[in-house]
């Protein structure tokens, strides 16, 4: 990781559909050099037109596709959050595509990410866990997650399937109730 990159400031906003031409890219980038890492796949994905990949990006305050941008307008990260749908399911959430382009890892963007998906996470009425799920081989995401407060609740043993290879995945959760003095650091910048 280049030293420059550790003291670059990023953007941290909502992707917008008219920027699905930026987006597209890093997410076809990343289901095709981490295909263990994503239930979607690169063979299929290539393939949606450009309209319906618009049409995927939602700008709701409960469904979006949160974008780390460097001062010059690369999209360097991404990470969608999405709440579940249904009387019974609407006080969770998921975090979903996760991914930061090979130059900006070790900076701290994934941590920028996450950081500001929870703290939305924490004024949406209702809301009190957030899931994800996570190869069990990328130990550092893993460790981000768990230093902010996220949880295995289990193990997918084979959760998906590349050229014959099974990969497991780690399911993970975080609850706000529980977890709401680490939030306060979070915040604060404190703890991390």
């Amino acid at each position: 990781m280049n030293e420059d990159r550790k003291q670059e400031t990023y953007i941290i906003r909502n992707i917008q559909r008219d920027e699905a031409d930026i987006y597209w890219p890093l997410r076809l980038e990343a289901l095709k050099t981490h295909p263990e890492a994503f239930g979607a796949s690169f063979e299929l994905s290539v393939q949606i037109p450009m309209k319906e990949v618009q049409e995927r990006i939602h700008n709701e305050p409960d469904d979006y596709i949160l974008g780390a941008y460097t001062t010059e307008g690369t999209l360097a990260g991404m990470m969608g959050f999405k709440r579940e749908y249904g009387l019974k399911l609407r006080h969770k959430g998921m975090i979903w595509g996760v991914y930061v382009a090979p130059p900006y890892r070790g900076s701290g963007l994934a941590s920028l990410l996450l950081r500001e998906v929870l703290d939305r996470g924490r004024h949406l009425e209702g809301i009190k866990q957030i899931n994800l799920s996570v190869v069990t081989t990328n130990e550092s995401a893993r460790r981000l997650y768990e230093r902010y407060g996220f949880e295995v609740y289990g193990i997918e043993r084979n959760a998906l399937e590349v050229h014959g290879q099974g990969y497991d995945e780690a399911h993970m959760n975080y609850f706000y109730t529980e977890h709401s003095t680490l939030n306060d650091d979070i915040t604060t910048g404190g703890a991390l």
